[in-house]
């Protein structure tokens, strides 16, 4: 920020670090919003001595690293013309025209350096009363770019005020716009989508998305019963274990998650949906998997977690199978040699772990018997 003040420009912070600063939660990144150009901003980065990158200076944005951190810089901007997913934009010298295109009120809050607050279209209430609010007219806004419907959601999820409710206005146009979703890309909305499902308490959020119609757009076939419940059994948040609570997808396909997201998805459907016993799934899984699994079963069956299954989680994933391939491979060899293996993995895990090496041995006819 001196950069800009010793050379007689002017610069604010703006947008979620504003935003998170006043609502006294953690701040993940600084964005800075001036009206200097990109390439004057470039001019002004190195004559300081720090690495100036044009990440998105078409855009009108360059990327200032000091001391090893990334610093966003954008220049002003005015949108000319907008298709629902991508903005042509103009730079300009009016504070006010970049507050305009920003998409929620509550985001449109700016801070000089000294921490005075420049507030152009008096979003500091909405914030303080958690209300998330389209700037202007709701319907325009999302059309401008259709994921900000989700984020309408999301935001209400993490800053917004259950008690009060959502704005009728912003819901009311989200419901309206849905065929818009369409034309997103499958990686934003899946983004998009697991940020809202990492928030704290986003049920009430989830609910609305469901009576609007939302949910389904994205989600065909999704069912809310089992997410409301799980709430109550789940072991810690987090969002794929809620996504798998919401129904059966191609999560690959049409949300284009990260392989380990995937998997992980998958793995958690294909178990609650199985037989395995918890205990089996914590020995091969490890606690977390077996903890997920329990509150996901206990969601869809409706059923309290049993109070003992913290200890066999706990015993579960600590247990080594006593028995390796070498110790039958003077009877046993090729395709036998695997069916005994596990033969005896499974008589081992149905025992609860309590058979010992001698038993299971025993078991394999090392004795003499059958």
């Amino acid at each position: 920020m001196s950069m800009f003040s010793d050379a007689g420009e002017e610069a604010f912070f703006v947008g979620g670090c504003v935003r998170n600063s006043l609502m006294n939660v953690p701040v993940s990144d600084l964005d800075v919003s001036t009206s200097v150009r990109p390439e004057r901003v470039m001019e002004l980065a190195k004559s300081c001595g720090f690495n100036a990158i044009p990440t998105g200076i078409e855009h009108g944005t360059v990327t200032v690293v000091v001391d090893g951190e990334p610093f966003e810089i954008t220049t002003f901007r005015k949108d000319v013309e907008t298709d629902g997913r991508r903005a042509v934009v103009v730079f300009s010298d009016r504070l006010e025209d970049d507050a305009h295109r920003r998409d929620f009120t509550m985001n449109a809050l700016y801070a000089r350096a000294d921490g005075t607050i420049v507030d152009p279209l008096v979003g500091l209430p909405d914030l303080l009363a958690r209300r998330v609010r389209f700037i202007d007219d709701a319907n325009q806004r999302i059309r401008e770019d259709y994921l900000r419907i989700l984020r309408f959601f999301r935001f209400h999820a993490w800053y917004g005020d259950d008690d009060a409710g959502m704005n009728p206005e912003g819901l009311a146009a989200c419901a309206q716009n849905i065929e818009g979703l369409s034309s997103l890309s499958k990686e934003r909305v899946g983004a998009e989508l697991i940020k809202l499902l990492s928030a704290s308490e986003p049920d009430r959020a989830v609910a609305a998305m469901d009576h609007a119609g939302v949910l389904n757009a994205l989600l065909p076939g999704a069912s809310t019963k089992a997410f409301f419940l799980l709430t109550s059994f789940e072991h810690s948040v987090d969002p794929i274990v809620r996504l798998a609570a919401l129904g059966r997808f191609d999560v690959a396909k049409i949300l284009r998650l990260s392989k380990q997201q995937s998997r992980q998805y998958d793995t958690l459907r294909t178990y609650a949906e199985g037989v395995e016993t918890i205990r089996e799934i914590a020995y091969r899984e490890g606690k977390k998997m077996a903890w997920d699994v329990a509150a996901l079963r206990a969601a869809f069956f409706e059923q309290p977690l049993d109070a003992s299954l913290s200890a066999e989680i706990e015993k579960a994933a600590k247990a080594k199978f006593p028995v390796s391939a070498q110790d039958l491979m003077a009877d046993f060899s090729g395709p036998a040699l695997g069916t005994m293996l596990r033969d005896l993995e499974r008589a081992w895990i149905e025992s609860g772990f309590r058979l010992t090496y001698g038993d299971l041995m025993k078991k394999a006819g090392r004795d003499g018997s059958v």
